[in-house]
């Protein structure tokens, strides 16, 4: 609950947010409307300290640009103070972000776009935080189609109960490079995300 009032806070703090949600719509792909209902999970705990992750859109720039940015909270269980780090941003197209954590480290991701184009594919990024540092520690991403052709539409986090496999979760348009299956769902295995850097394995269906 007290993680849950934080984020409202934040959220109050910063007008021009959208905290887990929905910021300024700006042109969408196919899909898009249901990847901003199917928003995962957006804060989480590590090493006492709380976390979420968060984007804002850029006040007097257009088309729109979307920061998205990575926050820990000061509290009586954090080892640390508050602290944000700046993950990256997307142009003209409002970021799907999802956030795993545990004591081993931050895991998050956003589906983002680089182009302006309406007709630019969106590709997801995913990052391991170092909570006490806040630096970027492990960094892969995910794209779709032959060259990056195709979207990603979304990519939710989760963290499976033998805390150290992170897995991402959601939608494409095409084919992600490796996977086996087929469909325009997908899920990517990241074994010992935290400690290693074992290349991912992609299921869809």
């Amino acid at each position: 609950m007290g993680m849950f009032k934080r984020g409202v806070y934040l959220c109050a703090a910063i007008a021009l947010t959208a905290c887990g949600g929905q910021a300024p719509e700006s042109q969408q792909e196919p899909g898009a409307e249901l990847a901003t209902q199917e928003a995962g999970l957006t804060g989480g705990t590590s090493q006492g300290c709380a976390f979420n992750i968060f984007y804002v859109q850029r006040p007097g720039v257009l088309p729109p640009v979307y920061d998205i940015r990575l926050n820990r909270a000061a509290s009586d269980t954090c080892a640390w103070g508050q602290a944000s780090l700046l993950l990256g941003s997307s142009t003209n197209f409002s970021p799907r972000i999802s956030l795993a954590a545990n004591d081993l480290g931050v895991a998050v991701s956003w589906v983002y776009k680089n182009s302006p184009s309406g007709s630019s594919p969106s590709v997801l990024a995913l990052r391991h935080v170092d909570p006490g540092t806040m630096t970027v520690v492990r960094s892969e991403g995910l794209s779709a189609g032959m060259f990056g052709s195709g979207s990603i539409y979304t990519g939710d986090l989760n963290i499976l109960t033998d805390g150290t496999t992170v897995t991402v979760t959601g939608t494409k348009s095409a084919a992600i490079s490796g996977e086996t299956g087929s469909g325009s769902n997908y899920v990517a295995t990241y074994a010992d995300f935290f400690t290693s850097t074992t290349p991912r394995t992609v299921v869809a269906y």
